[in-house]
């Protein structure tokens, strides 16, 4: 995967990150298994840059867990993640986001295929514009 792609996600993993330490510090988790979640979450981002492939597993979990152990955050959790991470995750995404996404995922592919670069936040903005033709 290009690094770009993967450092878009590993930012948006570690806002993520922000928020569930957040959570902690706000006496807002009622078990001890917080701090457990937060060192399983520091491997994901320590091991998807090295290995982006065989962390996917991983991701889909937690990601997963996030929306069972903190759904007062799920509406926080970028849909960028739910994508990048697929199986499970996509059952958090409507059919119509997951269109979008697959478009947006060929778009970036053959830019890089093509050797062109490519702006995944541009682009995404770009398919979620309405179309032209539309009634008012």
């Amino acid at each position: 995967m290009a690094n770009a792609h993967i450092d878009h996600h590993l930012a948006l993993l570690n806002h993520l990150r922000t928020i569930l330490v957040a959570l902690g510090e706000a006496e807002q988790i009622l078990d001890d298994s917080h701090a457990m979640f937060i060192e399983r979450y520091d491997e994901l981002l320590a091991d998807l840059p090295n290995a982006p492939d065989s962390s996917l597993y991983l991701g889909q979990d937690l990601i997963s867990q996030i929306f069972q152990r903190y759904p007062q955050i799920a509406h926080l959790i970028p849909r960028d993640l739910l994508w990048f991470f697929g199986g499970d995750c996509l059952h958090y995404m409507p059919d119509e986001e997951i269109a979008m996404y697959q478009l947006l995922d060929e778009r970036r592919f053959q830019a890089e295929e093509d050797g062109e670069p490519f702006d995944w936040n541009q682009e995404k903005q770009l398919l979620a514009m309405p179309t032209q033709g539309g009634t008012h």
